[in-house]
């Protein structure tokens, strides 16, 4: 079987931390998240990938053309935006007729049991498999709600509802099988979206089957979701490969740098190649690569993206890569 990771967004509203690396590069626990779907996939038997790229296209490109994970790394480039589901239909030759494969979104983050949702849409038939996930009631405007049978068919679509007038608390996780009879539903050459030009066909048809996720799932697409998975993942709730976490007595590190002598508290990631001044304290932060603190500095509730210098105080910060603070240059 062959998969696609959707890996062509801006990523706008990460911005400004997305300003220097593409979504999918993001670093969770100073892992991007592509690596993570790539090692899941690894792991259950899928090698050949291909991805659409569009937005700092070359970044991913040059990473993943050779990697670890023993991925055959296919890509095409987008000119142009084309939704979600025109980018796939540029991807069609990649794909052998008849045959089922899987799509992801390259800002999920998830221990999903992907083979669980192949079995089940090969059972089932269907053109396509999506993976959904229950939420608490409260976080169900924030995402695409599904409605389904008592077969576990979806009925009906309901983008980001109400409260009061969702009809189901699952919500669609951009995870997805398909049969290779999806391209017969998306033209050629047109700007196309799954949810909106897709999935509403294929519902006519009763060609959408479920399979649901109990396993951790989020994604990354918000600054707040991004702070929240790496809460989750020192929090116990997701599971991937990374550096050790280490334990201090206000909080909990996951660091690429030796030599820490700051006071960490709450939980901390630091990345490669980092110095950290005498006297610093680092609580609820998300540091990137090649970031240098100056001495006697307080990093609270903020990300610093890499190859930055912080000589002032930063609290509840967000800091695009490249920056050199000041005392002076902070606007507050």
């Amino acid at each position: 079987m062959k998969a696609m990771i959707m890996a062509a967004g801006v990523g706008s509203r990460l911005d400004p931390i997305t300003q220097s690396v593409p979504k999918p590069l993001v670093p969770v626990a100073n892992r991007p998240v592509m690596d993570i779907l790539f090692e899941r996939l690894a792991d259950i038997g899928i090698n050949d990938v291909i991805a659409n790229t569009y937005y700092l296209a070359e970044q991913i490109i040059d990473r993943y053309s050779s990697n670890p994970y023993g991925i055959n790394f296919n890509y095409i480039r987008e000119e142009t935006l084309s939704g979600t589901a025109g980018g796939l239909k540029k991807c069609q030759f990649f794909f052998d007729k008849d045959e089922d494969f899987v799509v992801l979104s390259a800002d999920g983050l998830s221990n999903a049991d992907i083979k669980a949702g192949i079995e089940r849409h090969k059972k089932s038939g269907a053109i396509a498999t999506i993976g959904i996930k229950q939420v608490a009631m409260e976080e169900v405007p924030h995402f695409g709600v599904v409605v389904t049978d008592e077969n576990g068919f979806i009925t009906e679509f309901q983008e980001k509802p109400a409260i009061e007038d969702a009809k189901s608390n699952f919500i669609n996780t951009g995870i997805y099988v398909f049969n290779y009879k999806i391209f017969d539903f998306i033209p050629e050459n047109t700007f196309y979206d799954f949810a909106k030009n897709v999935f509403p066909k294929l519902l006519e048809l009763k060609q959408i089957d479920t399979f649901e996720i109990d396993e951790y799932w989020s994604d990354i697409g918000t600054l707040e979701q991004y702070k929240q998975s790496t809460n989750d993942l020192f929090d116990g709730h997701c599971s991937f490969a990374h550096t050790g976490i280490i334990k201090t007595n206000f909080g909990a590190c996951i660091s690429e740098t030796s030599n820490i002598d700051a006071l960490i508290k709450g939980n901390c990631t630091i990345g490669r190649d980092c110095q950290i001044g005498k006297n610093v304290q680092i609580e609820n932060s998300i540091i990137w690569d090649n970031v240098k603190i100056a001495d006697n500095i307080t990093v609270k509730n903020s990300i610093v993206a890499s190859n930055c210098f912080i000589g002032t105080d930063l609290v509840s910060q967000i800091v695009a890569a490249n920056q050199h603070l000041e005392k002076e240059s902070l606007s507050v």
